[in-house]
């Protein structure tokens, strides 16, 4: 089959940008540059692994899972069904992170994150910010796996330890960053992503805050006299989740940024660090 047959095909049983993509990724093309090879033969392999894939597209598995990658901070990172597919806002939380830390240390610091599912905040922090420590942590050994193959592709130093949040774990952090699942139990979400996405890195209780208190109420122990929490939170979850950071710490200062959508989705909190 030639590329045009391929894009007509796909065209037909998924969104044509969707088709561009899977095809130039098939090809290690620009899916701008296909135009420009509509008559090209394609080899079979490659041609039955496309028409397999595209299918998939239209079951409903989610097109990250499908390229087996989503581009994170300028970074390739693997993703399965075993992990939560990164979001933009994550890309926030991260963004803003790198300017605190920029803002607050001088030397190499020590970093957690929690439930880091594929690993991409922990590791993009590791390569954008000096260093000494950090630990990825989930509960989830599946999810471990997928954190084990980034760590390896992007020769990172970064420690792969399977807990659940902040029990049992003595270690101090200059930074502890977490975007734990904050999704309310009966709360509605979008087919595709309740249907594929793990769903113990999307639900937390009936509020959606359980994870969140799981974390606070152990974590004086593990926070250095100057010290950096970073949140992603839902966009309703602003006031409780200040009156339980309140509840467990003292003489801390709390910051909410907004995402590019204008909705809360970042809580800093700053521990001697003014």
């Amino acid at each position: 089959m030639t590329v045009e047959e391929l894009l007509v095909f796909g065209k037909s049983h998924c969104h044509s940008d969707h088709a561009k993509i899977l095809l130039a990724e098939l090809l290690q093309k620009n899916p701008l540059e296909l135009l420009n090879y509509l008559d090209l033969e394609v080899e079979e392999y490659i041609a039955n692994q496309y028409q397999k894939e595209i299918l998939a597209l239209q079951e409903g598995k989610p097109l990250q899972y499908v390229l087996g990658k989503v581009n994170f901070y300028g970074n390739p990172f693997y993703v399965d069904k075993r992990v939560l597919i990164p979001r933009f806002e994550t890309e926030e939380l991260v963004e803003n992170t790198i300017k605190y830390i920029q803002k607050y240390f001088q030397e190499p610091i020590d970093i957690i994150d929690l439930g880091c599912g594929s690993g991409v905040i922990g590791l993009t922090l590791e390569k954008k910010v000096p260093t000494n420590q950090v630990d990825l942590v989930d509960i989830s050994e599946e999810a471990l796996e997928v954190a084990k193959i980034n760590q390896e592709h992007l020769q990172s130093k970064a420690n792969l330890i399977k807990n659940d949040m902040l029990e049992k774990m003595n270690t101090k952090y200059d930074v502890i960053i977490s975007n734990p699942p904050y999704i309310r139990t009966e709360e509605e979400i979008e087919d595709i992503v309740k249907d594929n996405e793990p769903h113990i890195a999307l639900y937390a209780g009936e509020d959606g805050l359980d994870c969140y208190r799981k974390i606070l109420k152990n974590i004086k122990k593990n926070m250095k006299e100057k010290c950096i929490i970073a949140f992603e939170i839902g966009c309703e979850q602003r006031e409780p989740l200040e009156k339980i950071i309140h509840e467990n710490l003292e003489n801390v200062r709390v910051e909410c940024k907004k995402d590019l959508s204008d909705k809360d989705r970042m809580l800093f909190v700053f521990q001697n660090l003014e």
